[in-house]
């Protein structure tokens, strides 16, 4: 049931992206990629997520060949940095959508998906919100949103673009606090973008730190943080 990523690589016309980037999480790993701007974190992000295609590579995933399934059939919640949230819907509305977009044959009831809601709500402290739209919270309250309908259709897979980049520090500190403790209830394997290594640190169970498309070294927090492997690393830690 781990995550098996097997020498991906991607380039964007001359620009190599991902260059045979191998690693193994186990499932329900919260797993950090950190490094600069440019270095392949989100390229890698989303190719799990399967907006963009792998040139060459594998994925194994909860035993399935991962890079042959569509998008929907992998069941990936996306968090973005910018929330993506539907201004015209409320928060309740924003967080049943990817519930009521399924297929007939697969879309909960109505009851259920209401259930669903509420369930979520409770789960991201947000009870008495429901019936808000996303320009009447906060930054913070923006971004629960934003992980409750993540979490709404179940994922096998969770995946945060820099999901704090846009919020001041001490909301960022007090919201890695709390996502890390959903991400433990929820028991899904989180995939985790940033270029804070602070935050990746405090929160993953496994770091990967990459640069120019490649993984530079990749292992427990305290590990990676005790004995960097290359200078990069290195200067990267103490930067």
């Amino acid at each position: 049931m781990s995550l098996i990523i097997d020498s991906v690589s991607k380039r964007f016309a001359r620009f190599p992206a991902l260059n045979g980037v191998s690693l193994t999480a186990p499932q329900g790993a919260f797993l950090a990629l950190v490094g600069p701007s440019g270095s392949g974190k989100t390229t890698l992000l989303r190719i799990l997520g399967g907006l963009e295609e792998a040139d060459s590579g594998q994925v194994r995933f909860a035993d399935m060949n991962w890079l042959s399934m569509p998008a929907r059939e992998r069941k990936a919640g996306f968090v973005f940095q910018q929330y993506a949230l539907f201004k015209h819907m409320t928060v309740a509305q924003n967080i049943a959508f990817g519930l009521e977009v399924r297929p007939r044959a697969t879309r909960p009831s109505r009851s259920e998906i209401r259930d669903r809601v509420a369930e979520l709500l409770k789960l991201v402290q947000l009870d008495d919100l429901g019936k808000r739209y996303p320009s009447q919270l906060s930054g913070g309250q923006r971004q629960r949103v934003a992980l409750a309908r993540a979490l709404a259709i179940e994922p096998r897979m969770l995946l945060l673009d820099e999901p704090f980049g846009a919020l001041d520090a001490k909301v960022r500190k007090e919201l890695r606090i709390w996502l890390r403790h959903i991400h433990d209830q929820a028991g899904v394997t989180s995939i985790f973008v940033t270029h804070d290594q602070e935050e990746a640190f405090a929160m993953a169970d496994l770091v990967a730190v990459m640069n120019l498309g490649k993984i530079e070294q990749y292992g427990a927090p305290a590990d990676v943080r005790r004995d960097p492997r290359t200078k990069f690393v290195s200067d990267f830690l103490s930067a």
